[in-house]
């Protein structure tokens, strides 16, 4: 199991955008791929259709899903949701990153 967590605000705002996009009821995909000036960018999305070999968790009413081959690396991550002046948007902390790059958008671990 991959422990990560979903703050309140980050969760109410996903539950949201599910419901404006028509996609209630789906989970929340996380995962890691290629790109970015540091190497590793992340990545969110909607799935209605898990292929059954992720590992899944329930966080109150939402539903995450992880591929495995992400997992390691989002382990013990913590996903916000921030709203301010100087930044807007969801915020991922990952205890595993050796480095992120000046804007924040990717990681190497």
């Amino acid at each position: 199991m991959v422990a990560i967590e979903v703050t309140p605000t980050a969760r109410d705002q996903v539950l949201k955008i599910m419901e404006r996009q028509g996609k209630t009821g789906a989970a929340l995909r996380l995962y890691v791929q290629g790109g970015g000036c540091s190497g590793l960018t992340y990545g969110m999305t909607f799935d209605k259709q898990e292929s059954g070999d992720e590992i899944a968790f329930e966080d109150s009413d939402l539903r995450v899903v992880v591929d495995r081959a992400s997992a390691p690396l989002l382990e013990g991550v913590k996903v916000d949701f921030l709203i301010g002046l100087e930044a807007s948007g969801f915020k991922i902390y990952n205890p595993n990153a050796t480095g992120t790059c000046s804007c924040g958008k990717s990681f190497s671990a």
